[in-house]
């Protein structure tokens, strides 16, 4: 009897002191800023790998915090934006569910009337991805625990949305794109702030000055007022008005997503000898983006709450090429004209002819089932709490961010989520919780499919739905998916296969009324 009491005296004081615990980083959590870039895969960051785009304000930020070496987020826009904010891996239904973008431009090139252009958006109101009564969304989490919540850039998951969504979605304050579309140019002649349209002074094109995919238009083109600098200046200006608040602020912001459209070239590059201007105006996109991030932390400083702010780093999917051998990529080429193939001579930045090797050797790009599709960079900085100049090979996906949110906040997080807390890896503390996998579903078949990573490191890659090739790969030892074990291990590729295929449109466990997937539209 004594034995069971003393038993049962000292799981109630380990209970007792995780509780304690998880009060004592609730009771000190920080402000929350995540900055989520547009296709930058991890080769373009210094702290990664880069060696011509130098990016010292990102790379501090991983200086002084936590890199993630095994981080994924989805294959391009719209699925790595729903995970993120409802913290459910993309296979769900509903997880490729998006609206038809591309209707304001049609209504501000004249080629509809504004009455069509209401009656359209009211039959896309009726038919959008339904939300479920009882859907608990990423900005929610912080809400509940009382912060004030914003979001700066692309607005949501995609593709076209409107004020009452976005206020559904969690968020007090907003600023930006509805139309993921429009994103796609850089000079909007107007953005939304809380529900109000504001005009950009010297900007006139109905597509926002989208420039061509060969990215040769003279820099500067397409209007005076550029849509990152109007974020930047609305971030920096929040946070002098809310500094003495707990906030949690997102950034999608649309660099380095192409076209390429820059206001200037960054010095840097300028007068570089070899780049072309495509070249340069990317290079110049990430220089800014990297800048920007400068200026946030410097604004922390100033305004003293850079001890008590997270920062994350990370973008929606894995690289994509707006400038040099684009089309070689989507010919299966290679820059001397011989066939690239799934097996032994896959499509690689680092060796087809990517000045930047963007995708730092990783095999293919985004929309595609490789590492080069789906592998993100993820940076967290905490000054105090994260130590600095730590990694971590931790399986963790952009569906992990909400748990860990709520984790961080002292918020109970809802049930039935399929992502996992990794705030105790952050702290130095035993990570209990893992993922048995991660998965990351793939409607495109360009260059590989779905893929399902495991918590051991194995990865598998539906090479060819079609044919029924799967791939198996040692991502631990072999990120750059060269060495195919599935001849070795058929028994883990049928077991990995199964489980896959029972997570793709499986129901969703967090809902009590599951809503249906609306259809997909365009490619963001």
């Amino acid at each position: 009897m004594n034995r069971i009491a003393n038993r049962f005296v000292a799981v109630l004081l380990l209970l007792t002191l995780n509780i304690a615990s998880a009060h004592s980083v609730a009771a000190e959590a920080p402000n929350v800023i995540l900055i989520f870039a547009d296709d930058l895969g991890p080769g373009m960051l210094g702290c990664y790998g880069q060696q011509i785009v130098k990016t010292p304000n990102i790379d501090q930020l991983a200086a002084e915090g936590m890199k993630f070496n095994n981080y994924y987020g989805a294959v391009y826009c719209a699925p790595s934006r729903w995970t993120l904010l409802t913290g459910m891996h993309d296979g769900r239904v509903g997880g490729w569910g998006q609206t038809r973008a591309g209707l304001p431009i049609l209504r501000d090139a004249g080629k509809i009337t504004e009455e069509e252009y209401q009656r359209r958006m009211e039959q896309l109101k009726r038919t959008a991805n339904p939300i479920a009564p009882d859907e608990v969304f990423l900005a929610q989490i912080a809400q509940k625990a009382g912060y004030q919540t914003a979001q700066f850039g692309k607005l949501d998951r995609g593709f076209l949305t409107w004020h009452e969504r976005v206020k559904r979605f969690g968020w007090d304050f907003y600023e930006g794109y509805f139309d993921h579309q429009r994103c796609h140019g850089f000079y909007p002649p107007y953005l939304w702030r809380n529900g109000e349209k504001f005009e950009l002074p010297g900007n006139t094109l109905a597509d926002c000055g989208k420039t061509s995919e060969q990215g040769d238009e003279p820099v500067g083109y397409g209007g005076e007022t550029y849509s990152q600098n109007v974020f930047i200046k609305g971030i920096l200006k929040y946070l002098r008005e809310h500094h003495e608040e707990r906030f949690f602020l997102y950034h999608p912001t649309q660099l380095p997503h192409g076209p390429v459209a820059i206001p200037e070239l960054h010095p840097d590059f300028a007068d570089h000898p070899t780049m072309s201007l495509a070249e340069k105006k990317y290079a110049s996109m990430v220089k800014m983006l990297d800048d920007h991030v400068g200026l946030i932390m410097t604004e922390l400083k100033r305004l003293g709450i850079d001890d008590n702010t997270m920062v994350l780093f990370t973008s929606d999917n894995g690289h994509e090429l707006y400038y040099g051998p684009k089309s070689d990529y989507k010919n299966h080429r290679t820059p001397d004209g011989e066939e690239t193939n799934l097996t032994d001579k896959k499509w690689r930045t680092s060796e087809h002819g990517d000045v930047f090797n963007g995708a730092g050797g990783r095999a293919g790009l985004k929309r595609s089932g490789y590492q080069g599709g789906m592998q993100c960079p993820m940076i967290v900085r905490w000054p105090g709490k994260v130590a600095a100049g730590t990694q971590t090979d931790l399986l963790t996906a952009h569906y992990d961010f909400l748990p860990t949110l709520a984790d961080l906040v002292g918020v109970e997080p809802p049930a039935g989520k399929d992502g996992i807390s990794y705030l105790p890896t952050l702290l130095a503390k035993p990570q209990t919780q893992t993922h048995d996998y991660v998965i990351v579903n793939n409607h495109f078949t360009h260059t590989g499919n779905s893929a399902l990573i495991s918590g051991d490191g194995m990865k598998l890659v539906v090479a060819d739905k079609a044919k029924g090739l799967y791939q198996l790969y040692d991502i631990l030892k072999d990120n750059e998916e060269r060495n195919d074990l599935a001849a070795q291990y058929p028994e883990k590729v049928e077991h990995f296969k199964e489980i896959l295929e029972s997570q793709i449109d499986s129901p969703r466990p967090d809902l009590n009324q599951n809503p249906n997937a609306a259809s997909p539209g365009n490619e963001g």
